[in-house]
């Protein structure tokens, strides 16, 4: 399964927010300094789908607050 995601990073606490179109907007304490908010990221998403952090991985975007992230949810 492909999402898009919107990363909000600096934020005062952490959340994820699902957007009519089915995109998740993600809020991350974190700064987005030596890959930490990615790492919180997908820390986050593991923990909403119940799953491993190894079946998570960020397609395209990691230095960019829009990212394309495959979730192997099998």
């Amino acid at each position: 399964m492909h999402k898009r995601v919107k990363v909000k990073p600096n934020s005062k606490q952490q959340a994820i927010e699902e957007e009519a179109d089915g995109s998740l907007t993600v809020h991350l304490k974190s700064s987005p300094v030596d890959g930490k908010a990615n790492q919180e990221l997908i820390q986050l998403l593991a923990k909403k789908f119940e799953i491993s952090k190894t079946r998570i991985k960020i397609k395209s975007g990691l230095a960019s607050r829009q990212k394309l992230i495959e979730i192997d949810l099998n």
